[in-house]
């Protein structure tokens, strides 16, 4: 089954850092766009950011511009969600999705796929 692996989740205070990983599990991650996404309790999936086959290019949502990075490691075959100065509104289940389309704006949920479970990440006093 091909499919990501989300981790790194957890419980941190506001202004705190996370790192959140995302490793392929039955495929490659080649030339994909991948993206980072999330869904906050009774709201829809909302895409973050989105990075292009070869690292290039990448769009952040602007909710999250200058305090989160994405990383594509071809070689771990992992993609990462580098996530700083972090709010209480980031709580959600983060996500990371492939697509062969390009990384040309903030990513939409509906064209990407190899969802896994997700990565809970807390921002709380």
């Amino acid at each position: 089954q091909s499919q990501f692996v989300e981790s790194g989740g957890g419980l941190v205070q506001p202004g705190g850092s996370l790192r959140l990983s995302c490793t392929a599990s039955g495929f490659t991650l080649d030339t994909y766009t991948l993206g980072w996404f999330r869904q906050a309790p009774g709201k829809e999936r909302e895409g973050v950011t989105c990075i292009s086959g070869n690292g290039g290019i990448s769009y952040y949502a602007d909710s999250v511009k200058g305090r989160f990075t994405i990383i594509r490691d071809d070689n771990e075959n992992t993609v990462y969600l580098q996530m700083n100065n972090l709010k209480p509104e980031d709580t959600a289940h983060y996500y990371c999705g492939r697509t062969m389309r390009f990384c040309s704006d903030v990513p939409s949920p509906q064209y990407y796929r190899s969802w896994g479970q997700g990565t809970l990440v807390t921002v709380s006093s």
